[in-house]
């Protein structure tokens, strides 16, 4: 609270004139990045089309507030915002004809896997194509292809191809999971 009331320009003690305690802080903090957050239609024919936007959209407010994936699941207080977002994406999931144990599971398994995503594009050492180049040719330079032939092979063959684009992989995993749970919703 120190540290927020400096950032501030104030005394911490004032704060609670606003906030009974960090706790609160946090739970404003994390409601406002759910409310970022698109909140999938219900209108969308294809229930897969509203998850699809509403995942896409989270992929984007996370890469920009990676720091928050520790925190959202972790409040015991969510916000109005926070609330709606999870009320919009059952209802999605609901009105498509999934059971309440099966939204249950589609909503963990997509949102791990979005929070997954996430974390591992906000640790890799790459952001634009030219990186992807000189980080795989670095590692392919001092590869012993012949002992590694398989990821020797994913790098030059496909890594290095142009047009790759490893940020491309979301769509292509997501759509796995939206189709795998679209089989077990039937």
């Amino acid at each position: 609270m120190r540290r927020v009331a400096q950032e501030l320009g104030v005394e911490a003690m004032s704060l609670y004139h606003h906030v009974p305690n960090k706790d609160a802080i946090l739970d404003g903090v994390v409601d406002m990045v759910f409310a970022a957050i698109e909140l999938p239609s219900a209108e969308c024919d294809d229930w897969r089309d509203a998850i699809r936007a509403r995942a896409f959209s989270a992929r984007t407010v996370l890469s920009q507030h990676s720091w928050a994936l520790g925190l959202m699941d972790s409040r015991r207080n969510p916000g109005p915002a926070t609330l709606r977002h999870h009320d919009a994406v059952l209802g999605v999931l609901r009105e498509a004809g999934f059971t309440l144990p099966m939204a249950a599971h589609a909503v963990s398994l997509i949102d791990s896997y979005i929070g997954g995503f996430v974390l591992q594009e906000a640790n890799l050492p790459v952001t634009t194509a030219d990186d992807v180049e000189e980080v795989a040719g670095g590692i392919l330079e001092h590869l012993p292809a012949d002992e590694l032939p398989y990821l020797t092979e994913m790098i030059v063959d496909h890594a290095l191809r142009p047009g790759y684009d490893h940020m491309g992989e979301f769509g292509y995993g997501l759509n796995l999971i939206l189709d795998a749970l679209e089989a077990r919703r039937r």
